[in-house]
């Protein structure tokens, strides 16, 4: 991937977007909640007097700024929404295998050698309770007409998460069901914010395959929608934690892999409306044993990923 950047650009690009990062004892690259790795970094400092410098962003935009710094990389831990990011990382020899005593509670699905999960989110449909539209149940009920023009997607080329349901939903039926949705008058609507935001201003209904702690949260604060996880299935995304193998500071990044797993920062996690990713840790939310999940081979699923993308492009008009 690095070879394949021409250098003098990527010399010019990797100044812009290094531009005002302060180094510190370790830096966080992170995709999850700006709040939440705050919240991590305060504690983190308070409790072992290391510094923590934070990039926030999405998955795509923390892949772009470790691109960037291919030269001169800074970033000692990333936190990525999809764990498609740690498979990759694991098969580029980017990982240091780091077994946290704090993950003894992870299970082994939610680990591996290089990574482990910092929390979990699941994928479902957010509804407005005051759209005067009825409580969906289902996928295939945003493709009636009481749902027509209301419905908001994900757009599965800026979410990992929204790209593993589409695959996983449009597998299963030759995509009849995107037809239905796009004839229903869904639309894309960009990342995952971009597509609840109309709904929680009530310019939309639903948003189908939202990332559900972001609504959860919204709905904790008072707002009027509701997160409805279909009978039918749905998926996960587990937010891998990964230490990089430049890092100059890795015995400073065991540290926060170690807090970020601790009591108290799997109870910061919780307190996001994320999954806790320790069992043993309480939170106030459905978890994975309350959810149906969609059977899928995810290897093959992310191996057709360009043509998964392309056949959804075409099908709703995006450039």
């Amino acid at each position: 991937m690095f070879k394949s950047l021409k250098s003098i650009t990527f010399g010019v690009v990797a100044i812009a977007l290094t531009a005002g990062v302060a180094h510190a004892d370790v830096t966080v690259y992170t995709a999850g909640p700006q709040s939440l790795i705050d919240k991590l970094s305060a504690g983190f400092t308070k409790q072992s007097g290391v510094k923590v410098n934070v990039f926030q962003a999405t998955t795509g935009k923390v892949m772009a700024r470790i691109e960037a710094e291919a030269a001169n990389p800074v970033v000692d831990v990333v936190i990525s929404a999809s764990w498609d990011t740690a498979n990759d990382f694991a098969k580029r020899g980017w990982l240091v295998n780091y077994s946290s005593p704090n993950a003894a509670k992870v299970p082994d699905f939610l680990k591996s050698e290089g990574a482990v999960a910092q929390g979990i989110s699941a994928l479902g449909i957010v509804w407005n309770s005051k759209s005067g539209t009825p409580k969906p149940a289902e996928w295939a009920d945003l493709t009636k007409p009481e749902y027509k023009d209301l419905v908001n997607i994900p757009d599965p080329a800026q979410s990992g998460s929204s790209f593993e349901l589409t695959a996983a939903l449009g597998g299963q039926d030759d995509w009849k069901l995107f037809k239905a949705l796009q004839a229903n008058g869904a639309i894309i609507a960009g990342a995952n914010a971009d597509a609840l935001n109309p709904v929680l201003q009530g310019a939309k209904a639903v948003v189908f395959g939202a990332v559900d702690y972001i609504a959860l949260a919204a709905q904790k604060k008072g707002e009027n929608i509701e997160v409805v996880f279909p009978k039918s299935g749905t998926v996960i995304a587990p937010r891998p934690a990964m230490i990089m193998n430049w890092s100059k500071n890795q015995d400073d990044a065991k540290k926060f892999i170690d807090y970020m797993l601790s009591d108290e920062g799997q109870a910061l996690v919780a307190g996001e409306m994320l999954m806790p990713s320790r069992t043993d840790v309480a939170a106030s939310r459905p978890l994975i044993s309350d959810l149906t999940l969609l059977k899928y081979d995810t290897a093959a699923v992310y191996g057709k990923r360009k043509e998964t993308l392309k056949t959804f492009a075409d099908l709703y008009g995006a450039k």
